[in-house]
């Protein structure tokens, strides 16, 4: 199935005991990166065209082919009523941070903005060509670097695989896509739009409950990384955080279906693009 690979059954731990000794170091962390990210930028604001980039939940798939209904496309409906006219979304199903940059994403047919080569250089040319009229631009990306670590039907995973996956997410975007993105929206030295990640829920914490101390972890990882380039939505709280059972999981997401998909369905592409309005407080 396309892109069953987000989170790939997350993280599981093979003792509980760690897991929660885990989740509660987290805990701590994860709230100071999260601060510190707010207390380093300054909003630009709204402007004429609005960048979506990242994987499968920033295309907005949708297992039954829905494909209209993402984030991205609710987020735009709020942000045109901000004077912005145009969404421009080049995400790409099954992309990594490395197939972002590097380019092979497997699932490019899919692509709703038309453009050749990698999602970064085209993001950027985009802004290029755009110069002070792109804000915001959102982004979501890591759920796909780690999916190989992850094994979904025995909640375990390959911790060094994982850290090693997670590190290089860590470079991916620290080095090459947060800093390229800033600088192609600096014009004359001003900063002319904003920047906004996403962390991730865990769709499978009703599942394997142990991966949530790996949820965590990686969205305290994506909260350090995005510091001083933008802001975090924290779309892991609003779709219930650490609460197991996790009723949102089956309202906000495909699991609970039929299809036993990780993807959010409308009800939950819509709390994440409120997220998204929240965070911005445009």
């Amino acid at each position: 199935m396309l892109e069953k690979t987000f989170l790939r059954k997350q993280f599981p731990l093979r003792r509980l005991a760690t897991s929660l000794l885990l989740a509660m170091l987290l805990f701590l962390t994860f709230s100071v990166g999260s601060a510190s990210v707010h207390a380093q930028v300054t909003l630009v604001g709204p402007k004429q065209h609005y960048l979506a980039v990242g994987d499968s939940l920033a295309f907005g798939f949708q297992p039954d082919l829905d494909f209209s209904h993402g984030y991205a496309d609710y987020l735009y409906s709020n942000l045109k009523g901000h004077g912005t006219t145009s969404l421009a979304n080049f995400a790409c199903s099954g992309e990594t941070s490395t197939t972002m940059i590097k380019g092979g994403c497997p699932y490019s047919y899919l692509r709703k903005y038309p453009y050749v080569g990698d999602q970064l250089d085209a993001a950027l040319l985009y802004l290029y060509l755009n110069p002070g009229k792109v804000s915001p631009v959102t982004l979501d990306i890591g759920a796909n670097d780690i999916k190989g670590s992850l094994n979904t039907s025995t909640c375990a995973t390959d911790v060094a695989s994982f850290n090693a996956a997670l590190a290089q997410l860590d470079a991916n975007l620290t080095q090459v896509i947060l800093p390229k993105i800033r600088a192609a929206l600096t014009v004359n030295g001003v900063v002319t739009g904003d920047i906004v990640v996403m962390n991730y829920y865990d769709p499978y914490q009703n599942i394997c409950p142990n991966s949530v101390p790996y949820t965590q972890l990686v969205n305290q990882h994506l909260a350090q990384d995005v510091a001083g380039y933008g802001l975090l939505a924290d779309v892991f709280s609003r779709f219930g955080g650490t609460t197991t059972p996790n009723p949102n999981i089956c309202t906000y997401t495909w699991m609970c279906s039929v299809f036993k998909d990780i993807h959010s369905k409308d009800a939950g592409y819509q709390v994440i693009a409120q997220t998204f309005e929240d965070t911005l407080g445009y």
